[in-house]
């Protein structure tokens, strides 16, 4: 269960405000030198993982780790709280936290640390309010103060446990750079931060003397090369997205939101690709939103006199006439084709749809129907 479900469990059980609470470690050594309230009536530094004390303004805290710098307490009311009950949320806590340690066992700091930062991005992306700043125990262990790029991969296949961290951490540090970070979010889901130098060597090596590579032509060549060298060495298939680069200590939730829409986009309306970026998305975003019902009716009503683009040859011609931008000469080179060819395809659709592709209004239309048409043959 995680860490959020439990703690809102907890204050519906208790009937009374359950929130998590930091202080600076020295804050809360000082603390419990003031108040020797432990349930043992042990020494304040016998205070362990589970263990209370009471705090200022009438307040129980109940320690749930002690980090380098700072501890992290669980704050009830005092008043809602009796004696024996104390006792019982310590006991409980106590045995809880011990079997959350016992699961990080013999697993490397630098992994532990990675999947307890992916738990947490999980509770935010399940909660109501969800927090986007990282909180401090997490920040102060890892290196995400300065801007990385954020990767998405998702599996096909079930590739989980340590073996498989180790091998994809090795193989990332060898494509990407030593820098990068990788956190599972989920058995088959990983965030991939890596360093925003790789921009910069990326658009060396592309760099041509008149035309300068954007951030995003970058991105996407960084990304293909990313998918290739991972289905061919590590899982087989596999989703990749990327987004701009990121500040993560504050945006990360964000983010990874971001990401995994944009993996559920490409794979809803763009079957057979592998790698998905946002910025090409925003089309099938807003198209995401209309209820499937509508999305059935719209295109039946719009198929019923043009049946014309369920035939193949069409509906290839058209997906590379739109993909290159409706360029004509660009489109019938990709196909192999004469250019007149292309013209006569695109007239004779014409005249059976009075939808002219050529035509900026006609060719959102048509690229709208067959977005939709891809989503609702499926359904």
């Amino acid at each position: 269960m995680s860490e959020a479900k439990w703690i809102k469990q907890l204050q519906a059980v208790l009937d009374c405000p359950v929130r998590e609470l930091q202080l600076p470690i020295q804050d809360w050594n000082m603390i419990i030198e003031d108040r020797i309230t432990l349930n043992n009536q042990q020494k304040p530094n016998a205070v362990t993982t589970g263990g209370y004390v009471i705090g200022p303004e009438g307040v129980v805290w109940f320690l749930l780790d002690v980090g380098s710098q700072f501890v992290n307490l669980l704050e009830v009311e005092r008043e809602r709280l009796s004696e024996k009950e104390m006792r019982l949320m310590s006991w409980t806590l106590s045995q809880m936290l011990a079997e959350k340690t016992k699961s990080f066992e013999g697993i490397p700091e630098s992994e532990r640390y990675a999947r307890e930062l992916g738990a947490w991005i999980e509770e935010q992306l399940e909660a109501e309010e969800p927090k986007q700043q990282l909180p401090d125990r997490l920040m102060s262990r890892g290196r995400l103060f300065s801007s990385m790029i954020p990767f998405l991969l998702v599996c096909e296949q079930a590739e989980s446990g340590r073996a498989s961290y180790s091998e994809l951490e090795k193989l990332l540090r060898t494509f990407l750079a030593e820098e990068v970070i990788i956190i599972p979010i989920k058995e088959q889901e990983w965030l991939i931060l890596g360093p925003i130098s790789i921009i910069h060597d990326a658009q060396l090596e592309e760099r041509d003397d008149e035309i300068e590579e954007t951030v995003e032509e970058s991105l996407t060549s960084i990304v293909s090369g990313l998918h290739e060298m991972l289905s061919s060495e590590w899982i087989g298939e596999c989703h990749l997205a990327v987004a701009q680069p990121i500040s993560p200590t504050s945006s990360i939730v964000n983010t990874t939101a971001l990401l995994r829409e944009t993996v559920h986009l490409g794979r809803t309306f763009h079957v057979g690709t592998n790698i998905h970026l946002p910025w090409l998305l925003h089309l099938e975003r807003l198209l995401d939103t209309i209820p499937e019902t509508q999305r059935i009716k719209f295109v039946e009503q719009a198929l019923k006199r043009k049946d014309a683009f369920l035939e193949p040859e069409i509906l290839t011609t058209l997906e590379t006439f739109f993909s290159l931008d409706c360029n004509v000469s660009e489109t019938a080179k990709k196909l192999y084709i004469h250019r007149n060819t292309l013209l006569y395809r695109l007239d004779k659709l014409k005249q059976e749809t009075e939808l002219d592709v050529r035509q900026f209004r006609d060719a959102v239309l048509v690229k709208i129907i067959l977005l939709l048409y891809k989503v609702t043959k499926r359904s």
